[in-house]
Order: C-alpha cells, then sequence, then structure tokens
C-alpha cells in the first residue's frame, strides 16, 4: 500500500454517510524501523582541526541533502572510526520506515555530497516475530509474537494477555497484579539470544550485530544445528527388557 491509496481511503470514509468527518483520524501506515550505515565520511571534517565528527553534525549534513526530505531519524546518529589509524568515520542512523522497508529502499547505494558516502542496508528484523533476516512484509508466521515474552500475541496486548502481569495467590510467594498504566517489570529471555532482555533490545548480540549479515547466517546455522542434534538426541529412545 502506498501513500496514494490512504488518500483514496480517507476521501471513502470521510465521505460516508453517518460519518463526522472530523472525528475521523487520517490513515497512515504502520510505522517500522530500518537501520543504515553511512560510510565515506571523514572523521576529522574540519580543516586543520582534530574535531571528530559528532551527531549534530551528521544531522546537519542529512538536513542539507534533498535525498532525506521525507526521512525522520528514529534516534541520534552513532560514529565510530573506521580504525584507530583512521581518518574515516562509519556512521549508523536508524530511521522511521514502513513494514516493506520503502524508505530505506530509497536510500541504499545513493550518494550525496560530503565526499562519496554510500547507504548500506543492515540485516532487517522483523517487527511481528522478531525474529532477524526478514522484514516484517515477508513474515511467514500465522499471527504474532510478543517483543518481550514471546507469546503468541502482539507486543501491545502483553500486559492484557500475559500471565507475568496476572495476580496468582496459588504461586510461592504468591504473585501481585501489574498496576494498569505500569509497564510490565518482569524480565524474560531474548527469543533470539537468550539475553535478559527483550527481543528488540541494543544489549542483544543481534542487534550489536546487525550490519554483518555474515555473523547473523552464521548464527542461525548453529541454531538451527543446535536444534536439531537435541530433538535426534530426544528422539533416541530404547526399549529395555
Amino acid at each position: 500500500m502506498q501513500q496514494s491509496d490512504l488518500s483514496i481511503i480517507d476521501h471513502y470514509v470521510k465521505n460516508a454517510n453517518d460519518i463526522n468527518a472530523l472525528q475521523v483520524e487520517d490513515s497512515r501506515l504502520s510505522k517500522s524501523k530500518s537501520y543504515l550505515k553511512i560510510i565515506g565520511i571523514l572523521y576529522y571534517p574540519h580543516t586543520n582541526s582534530q574535531e571528530n565528527l559528532k551527531s549534530s553534525d551528521v544531522e546537519t549534513i542529512l538536513k542539507q541533502n534533498y535525498i532525506f526530505d521525507n526521512i525522520s531519524l528514529a534516534s541520534r546518529p552513532r560514529i565510530i572510526k573506521v580504525s584507530p589509524k583512521s581518518n574515516m568515520a562509519i556512521v549508523w542512523i536508524d530511521i522511521w520506515d514502513v513494514q516493506s522497508g520503502h524508505n530505506a529502499k530509497l536510500l541504499i547505494n545513493r550518494c550525496f555530497n560530503v565526499g562519496r558516502a554510500n547507504m548500506n542496508p543492515g540485516v532487517p528484523q522483523c517487527k511481528n516475530c522478531w525474529k532477524w533476516g526478514h522484514s516484517t512484509f515477508s513474515c511467514r508466521i500465522q499471527g504474532a509474537k510478543c517483543v518481550k515474552c514471546n507469546g503468541p500475541y502482539k507486543s501491545k496486548h502483553h500486559r492484557e494477555f500475559s500471565w507475568c502481569c496476572k495476580a496468582n495467590a496459588k504461586t510461592n510467594p504468591p504473585r501481585l497484579e501489574t498496576k494498569k498504566g505500569k509497564p510490565c517489570p518482569h524480565t524474560f529471555k531474548c527469543s533470539n539470544c537468550k539475553g535478559d532482555h527483550q527481543a528488540d533490545s541494543n544489549h542483544c548480540l543481534f542487534w550489536r550485530h546487525r550490519f554483518n549479515r555474515e555473523w547473523h547466517v552464521k548464527k542461525y546455522a548453529e541454531i538451527c544445528e543446535n536444534r536439531s542434534q537435541s530433538i535426534h538426541s530426544e528422539g533416541n529412545g530404547r526399549f529395555n527388557q
């Protein structure tokens, strides 16, 4: 679906009988995040100065280039030096996008007027099942998964369906209900790396390697191999006389 399709929907809904157009919100595409890497920018951009590139410098550069006119940053740019002896920088940016990755596709391999800067896509993380390696748009699972507890429901319904926020007098000690309006205080294992955080955390190993496709391929191959060995081991039963 494109923005033009939303305009058609808005026109149809707001002109329908028994509809108060002033009470109808404008249609909008579901938001997602895309991760991009910019290369080819000087780490020390100022002539005769050892002052390094800052996030504010990057934001100014992006605002001055027309290819970013309809792009919104989801967080401040992050900058590192290519190597200790290099004078070049690598810049990571997170942008607001739609589930199909439309905005990222407009930027990939584009150049703008700060040297030759290429946009390289990171490994996508699905916002439906929270696995890495495919976009939300191409997810094949039935239903959805919670980013926090991996339950079979959307993340926004975690408080409504998850057992952890419901009172249970039979547990030891008894579990109290999480008060309405308060975020879930409980900790779960990440469905990807099994760390003590939710699946979209920047503490996750998969997130830290989101620009290293080789690492992701190797890691998922290891996970599949371990799962296969576990299933094979459980299936090797025997009868005793």
